[in-house]
């Protein structure tokens, strides 16, 4: 059986688990390095950046985090959790992943009140659009090497990107009703835990 933890420092992830066990797949919350050892995949949701990311040090959870980004354990990050899995996040105090050939900016559509709604073109998922919903989200300004986009706004920006088995998400797929993100992800885990990714 496949077993996919979510990061449950701060943010929306009970909503994460919801998904998955609707999907069939065994998920858990995640809080310390140990409940990090029989995993084949981890989420880490949407959230506060700075509280996310110093949290993650604060509960020893940086090192093994990177230790297994460095090995292709597959994770995804979502929302703020993209920050955390970028190489680089302006005005960020407490370090990051690394786990992204990426710069992101953080709530880069501005607070609360400019969140919006949008329908991306995402290839990777087929033919129908995606609904996303941006909260306070943040942006990928640079792309390296190794990284490929999945969406982009009409303006050219990317909003979901993944590289190996590192998948993150400037959105929030756990808002909505659509759990072909999640599908994706499952994917990834399994390819991985098979030997194929």
């Amino acid at each position: 059986m496949t077993h996919i933890g979510v990061l449950a420092l701060q943010g929306d992830f009970a909503e994460h688990i919801g998904i998955f066990q609707r999907l069939g797949i065994a998920a858990r919350e995640v809080r310390h390095p140990q409940e990090l050892a029989d995993l084949d995949g981890l989420v880490i949701p949407g959230g506060e950046s700075t509280t996310v990311t110093r949290l993650i040090s604060e509960f020893a959870l940086l090192e093994p985090l990177r230790e297994r980004a460095q090995d292709g354990f597959p994770l995804w990050g979502t929302c703020a959790g993209m920050i955390v899995l970028a190489q680089r996040a302006d005005e960020l105090a407490w370090p990051t992943l690394s786990a992204l050939a990426i710069t992101v900016r953080r709530n880069a559509f501005g607070r609360q009140v400019d969140s919006f709604e949008t329908d991306l073109t995402v290839p990777a998922l087929g033919q129908q659009p995606f609904h996303a919903v941006f909260i306070r989200a943040p942006i990928v300004e640079e792309v390296g090497d190794g990284v490929e986009v999945l969406a982009k706004l009409e303006d050219g920006k990317a909003v979901a990107v993944r590289q190996a088995n590192a998948l993150a998400t400037a959105f929030h797929p756990e808002l909505t009703e659509d759990h072909r993100f999640h599908r994706y992800f499952v994917d990834m885990v399994r390819a991985h835990k098979d030997g194929k990714a």
